[in-house]
């Protein structure tokens, strides 16, 4: 940089790298699509699956968008930011991470050519913002009502969140599963209806087959009994839950006792037994017969526990330790000695069973359960893992349609719908940011075409008859992705909830926005393990498009 009398200023570190401009632009833009296009393929009932392996060998395999970008060792900065797409897709509705990305992508594509047209970036991210919000109230317009009460209209929105993964083939039986338990968790507060996902516990186990998985009307531990004298199963339990230990509190200070007698030693070892036999007495007379006990209980414990009846469990998590209190009534205990009866909660059963040739513990038939197990079977591991994640979307989908209490028509029918309104829109803007509207709508309809893609199907042909038949008047058409053809899919059962479709659009809208406003990226050179210094420029050496910052590749 030049100064006065022609001597050099530098304001950043020498081994600071930079890119500025058109450069900085098109590296993001490029490594941004390359994240799209990793996810693009699995997209839809005829996606494909991707086998991630990490370092040390263990593997997933899955065709879920979230899980896929977490598993990718992605160091390029932009890259990450269509990570944090995924992941905001997932925490706020549960399902449609891949349209997210696909489509934050897609949006970038298309903004590319608009910047070879010389349209200043901050024009693109302002037709962008207005084709967003346009977006935003079309959806309103097009949706469908859905409440706690429409089962047949939820269990579609599940099995469609479904479709495409290991579960399809049992998509029926576990779409019925998981909007039972929905709307078991799903509390009215106010006009608005609630639904704590965290009250829904996914506890997975290899062995079996899909049909196997159970929802359990309470909580399943991945526990056994302390002791094998105690009962196996226990009818008409009375729970007490535990948060603080059945042992003998040791002293906040620390202290040495001398003993000169064997009698003292023995007084000693009886009197903390008689510690530990108030506390099983205090539990046996407030009428406990099972203890869940968040932290340890001693071995003595465990004999005095035994020999009244009482079923035991020790060492369980804070999580699951509320899950038990919203399912059973019960209330978390911290002083054990002074436990009253009103403090328990009920079960049908607490009963010990060998799943998969491991103890479990259900806790179950809890009257008015607020918190529900699903006890998910399949023959291997990684069967398990791929249902799990099946169960998870389907889940998020059902919650986000009750809250919301809308849905809309799925199979690229609502990117298209949105698409004709925005064209229509954009002729109503005056400006350069008809263009960036224009673009938009183009970009959206990338799902459809994808999904076309992935079936084998051609996707200009499939694209052109689905405008046809939205042109004609036809709101909920979307891809038969087995035929091809365009058809009223809403009443065939491809239902998604308006606020996947609504966080998609936004969520991918605002960072291909924030990415295009990026000029100039400045990187501070690290040092490698060995202790030299490593990197390179966000475009250069050890980068290029797809490149880490500093060095490295997306994977």
């Amino acid at each position: 940089m030049p100064g006065l009398g022609g001597q050099p200023i530098f304001v950043m570190s020498e081994d600071a790298e930079r890119q500025t401009g058109e450069d900085a632009q098109q590296n993001n833009i490029e490594a941004c699509k390359t994240v799209a296009n990793a996810v693009r393929t699995t997209l839809g009932p005829k996606g494909m699956d991707k086998m991630m392996v990490d370092s040390v060998g263990d593997l997933v395999v899955t065709n879920d968008g979230v899980t896929i970008l977490d598993e990718m060792d992605l160091e390029h900065p932009a890259a990450k930011m269509m990570v944090e797409v995924a992941e905001t897709q997932e925490e706020e509705v549960g399902d449609g991470t891949t349209t997210a990305v696909v489509l934050a992508g897609e949006l970038l594509k298309q903004a590319e050519d608009l910047l070879d047209q010389d349209i200043h970036p901050t024009v693109i991210t302002k037709g962008y913002r207005l084709a967003r919000e346009k977006s935003t109230q079309v959806l309103e317009d097009i949706s469908e009502d859905v409440d706690l009460d429409d089962e047949d209209v939820l269990e579609k929105v599940a099995m469609t969140a479904m479709t495409g993964k290991s579960a399809e083939s049992a998509r029926e039986y576990l779409a019925e599963i998981g909007v039972k338990a929905v709307r078991q968790v799903a509390d009215q507060t106010g006009d608005r209806m609630i639904v704590n996902k965290d009250n829904i516990k996914l506890e997975k186990k290899g062995g079996g087959s899909v049909e196997d998985t159970e929802l359990v009307q309470g909580v399943i531990l991945d526990k056994e009994r302390v002791q094998s004298g105690m009962p196996s199963s226990v009818e008409d339990a009375k729970i007490a839950l535990l948060d603080s230990p059945i042992e003998v509190k040791e002293t906040s200070t620390d202290a040495e006792i001398n003993i000169s007698d064997p009698s003292q030693m023995k007084n000693f070892v009886e009197q903390e037994e008689e510690q530990l036999k108030e506390m099983v007495e205090a539990l046996d007379d407030a009428g406990a017969n099972v203890v869940i006990c968040q932290k340890g209980i001693d071995d003595m414990a465990q004999h005095y526990l035994a020999k009244r009846g009482i079923f035991a469990i020790r060492r369980v998590s804070s999580g699951d330790i509320q899950k038990l209190a919203n399912a059973t009534g019960a209330n978390i205990i911290t002083n054990i000695t002074g436990i009253e009866a009103s403090d328990l909660g009920e079960a049908g059963t607490v009963e010990q069973q060998y799943i998969g040739g491991e103890a479990m513990t259900f806790v179950q038939d809890c009257p008015e359960a607020k918190s529900v197990s699903v006890l998910i079977r399949g023959g291997t591991d990684h069967v398990v893992d791929e249902i799990e994640r099946a169960m998870e979307d389907a889940i998020g989908a059902v919650s986000s349609a009750i809250q919301h209490g809308k849905v809309v028509g799925g199979g690229g029918a609502t990117e298209v719908e949105l698409a004709q309104d925005l064209r229509d829109y954009a002729d109503s803007i005056g400006g350069r940011e008809q263009l960036a509207i224009n673009a938009f709508a183009d970009a959206l309809e990338v799902i459809p075409r994808t999904l076309a893609e992935n079936a084998g199907h051609d996707p200009i042909d499939t694209l052109v008859d689905l405008r046809n038949q939205h042109d004609a008047g036809k709101k909920m058409a979307g891809i038969n992705v087995a035929s091809g053809k365009s058809e009223e899919l809403y009443e065939q059962g491809v239902v998604e909830p308006r606020q996947t479709k609504t966080q998609a659009v936004q969520s991918a809208s605002e960072s291909a926005e924030m990415i295009l406003r990026i000029d100039d990226v400045i990187a501070a050179k690290g040092f490698d393990a060995d202790g030299g210094q490593g990197g390179g420029p966000p475009g250069g050496p050890g980068g290029g498009p797809g490149g880490g910052m500093p060095g490295g590749g997306l994977m």
